[in-house]
């Protein structure tokens, strides 16, 4: 990776690694993360806005949305910097929703590079990545894969 102010600064294609892993700092999810997100997509699941009904849950107490912290993990992973310019486009997502996160959980992801596919008829190549969602007792509450095209390096005219 290199810093450049008007460029990328991410990885390109060619320097990503199989194997090469990738672990974010912490983000602390607050109520106020759990009202805003409910807000912005219209869930008002009682799940996240009950705090009496969920006494009586199997959780016990308010969880947050399962895809606030997915959007949460990848917000995390772009602040890395790693795909800063360089990614060209999401490919997919599949994620497997483990454990609750609760207001006051830590998270923070950690990605593993998978596999590596060069593309002929795009302008970048196709890396998978696996996912693991941690929460601050390092138990992963979601674990999936993404996938990305990651732009080519450029040519040196």
């Amino acid at each position: 990776m290199r810093y450049t102010p008007h460029g990328p600064q991410g990885y390109y294609f060619e320097e990503i690694e199989l194997g090469q892993v990738l672990i974010t700092q912490g983000r602390t999810i607050t109520e106020a993360d759990i009202v805003n997100f409910g807000g912005i997509i219209g869930d008002y699941n009682p799940l996240h806005f009950d705090a009496e009904f969920m006494k009586k849950s199997i959780f016990g107490q308010r969880i947050a949305h399962g895809m606030l912290v997915l959007s949460f993990a990848t917000g995390l992973g772009n602040q890395l910097g790693a795909n800063l310019g360089t990614v060209l486009a999401f490919k997919g997502v599949n994620i497997e929703f483990r454990l609750p996160v609760y207001i006051g959980d830590t998270i923070r992801l950690k990605t593993t590079v998978t596999a590596k596919r060069p593309s002929s008829k795009q302008p970048g190549g196709w890396i998978t990545q696996q996912v693991e969602i941690l929460n601050q007792g390092d138990q992963v509450v979601q674990a999936g894969e993404w996938s990305a095209l990651i732009a080519y390096r450029p040519q040196e005219a």
